[in-house]
């Protein structure tokens, strides 16, 4: 009993929120809007549902769908009941989607009538015990292929709202989600109850949020930076939040009108694209306070610019990766010029240091490998003991990015330790893009790079050395990757040279690589 009092988990922040604004507004979506009692009740109609139809605690549960409330109720009602949540990207292949069901031993699903197909294909020898339809509109008009598959809609009609009180503790597993890594499989990153709830502690703390706050999520909630650092922390304060669709830029400027919305989280992309939408200065955007950005840095005229059109707005740029749920630093509104391009400093809960090839902690000024011992911490990697002990080597998160650290406690992204791309806000592994590239026939070496790009920040780009008499052209390129890679892995640029550069070893220099085509996505039409 003593635990039950002390317990502190997902399900147990949306319950406390009820209890003290149950007529508050909490969520709305498209036509559909929630107080904190309707939200919460629906998470309870759910979790009964899953668990009349035998979902327990432990239960691996995939959750496949663009944004929606269904999502949130889902993320909530899998959390009241221990099953854990694995959120899949709606851009991943068919094959990707495959590889990550199997090595997570996924027992269930949940996916809009739009993505449920894609799962029924990946299912290869799995045996699944649960299938539900979220978002589902009508029920008289389901695809013949969906008979297998029950609409939440219907699951949930008549269930108790209760709550629903499982025994759960702390650091149990909560979600788990798959990043790219370095490699050329994704690995599962399992998050615990306590790992989400103290980085959304952070989020709220240095990220000055507050319970008055009016949110639009735009962003992708399959993916941790929106979930987990804006949708989970303002269901914690008790905010409201507007769930939409997408990122439409038009949309999310009609939003911010309507609703007056006072926060919004895009990674530079997206600022971009709004400040270039011929609506921009024909909404009033007056509300809008507390504006954040990551996965990329903003360039200083971009940031300049946002700065001036949207005079009462504050911006935040937040650092991190998955494996820390996913926020480290945060480079406060008053830096945001005086330390353009600094990733900031530590959080609250985040404990920050640059060490050498030995873990040996470098003097400030020097750069090395960014580190950080953190609550927020991932728990390991799914079924892979050997890279969880290797991430965590000597007591220490090992981020696998290269920074450097200034004397005033400012850090710098310097460089991805294992070559990662951040195209648009989605992380892509190099190797994964040499590996499909080396498949085609007439290639005879590639790097894949990024180099900046006006619109995705950093753009995948292949730099190939052909094989003696073999005639290739960028379009040869880009058409097989198609065949076999996510749109978004897909080469933005194609170049051809006679040779890489290489060290004595036979590395290849990415760093001179990159310095050589810098201007290449200047050049060409995207």
């Amino acid at each position: 009993m003593l635990e039950r009092v002390r317990r502190n988990t997902l399900g147990d922040l949306l319950a406390r929120s009820r209890e003290r604004m149950p007529e508050k507004f909490a969520l709305a979506y498209k036509d559909h809007r929630l107080n904190y009692a309707e939200l919460d009740d629906f998470v309870n109609q759910t979790a009964h549902a899953f668990m009349n139809d035998g979902m327990k605690k432990g239960d691996m549960i995939t959750v496949m769908s663009k944004n929606s409330l269904d999502f949130t109720i889902v993320n909530f009602a899998l959390a009241r009941i221990g099953a854990v949540m694995i959120p899949i990207n709606y851009m991943l292949t068919v094959e990707d989607v495959a590889y990550i069901l199997e090595h997570a031993e996924v027992d269930g699903f949940i996916a809009s009538e739009e993505y449920a197909p894609i799962l029924d294909e990946a299912t290869g020898r799995l045996v699944i015990k649960y299938r539900y339809l979220m978002d589902v509109v009508s029920v008289d008009k389901l695809a013949d292929n969906l008979s297998s598959w029950k609409p939440l809609i219907t699951a949930r009609q008549g269930q108790s709202t209760d709550l629903v009180d499982a025994e759960i503790a702390d650091d149990d597993l909560a979600h788990v989600l798959y990043t790219s890594g370095t490699e050329s499989r994704p690995k599962g990153v399992m998050l615990t109850h306590k790992s989400i709830i103290s980085e959304y502690m952070s989020c709220i703390i240095d990220g000055h949020m507050s319970e008055s706050d009016v949110l639009i999520h735009a962003l992708p909630l399959y993916h941790s930076a929106q979930l987990h650092c804006f949708l989970g922390p303002s269901i914690y304060l008790g905010s409201s939040g507007i769930i939409l669709p997408g990122a439409s830029p038009e949309l999310i400027l009609e939003t911010i009108e309507k609703e007056a919305a006072t926060q919004l989280f895009c990674p530079p992309t997206v600022w971009i694209a709004l400040l270039r939408h011929p609506d921009f200065d024909k909404r009033n955007l007056s509300t809008l306070e507390k504006c954040y950005y990551g996965a990329a840095i903003m360039p200083r005229e971009i940031l300049k610019e946002l700065s001036e059109r949207l005079p009462n707005a504050r911006f935040w740029n937040f650092y991190g990766q998955t494996e820390v749920a996913p926020l480290a630093t945060a480079l406060q509104p008053g830096d945001q010029l005086s330390k353009l391009g600094s990733a900031g400093k530590p959080t609250l809960n985040m404990q920050t240091k640059i060490v050498d090839e030995n873990d040996v902690e470098l003097p400030r000024g020097e750069v090395g490998e960014i580190v950080h011992r953190t609550p927020h911490a991932m728990k390991g990697y799914l079924h892979d003991p050997e890279k969880t002990a290797e991430a965590f080597k000597g007591g220490w998160f090992h981020s696998g990015d290269l920074g450097v650290m200034d004397e005033e406690g400012y850090i710098t992204i310097i460089d991805r330790k294992k070559d990662m791309i951040n195209t648009g806000g989605v992380n892509v592994s190099s190797r994964e893009v040499e590996e499909t590239i080396y498949q085609l026939e007439g290639v005879s070496e590639v790097a894949v790079i990024s180099i900046p790009d006006k619109y995705w920040i950093e753009a995948v780009t292949a730099i190939i050395v052909p094989k003696d008499g073999a005639v290739l052209t960028k379009e040869d390129v880009i058409d097989y990757c198609k065949q076999k890679l996510s749109s978004f892995k897909v080469p933005k640029y194609v170049d051809f040279t006679d040779s890489l550069p290489k060290n004595p070893s036979g590395k290849v220099l990415k760093r001179s690589l990159r310095d050589q085509y810098e201007d290449l996505g200047g050049n060409e039409e995207q």
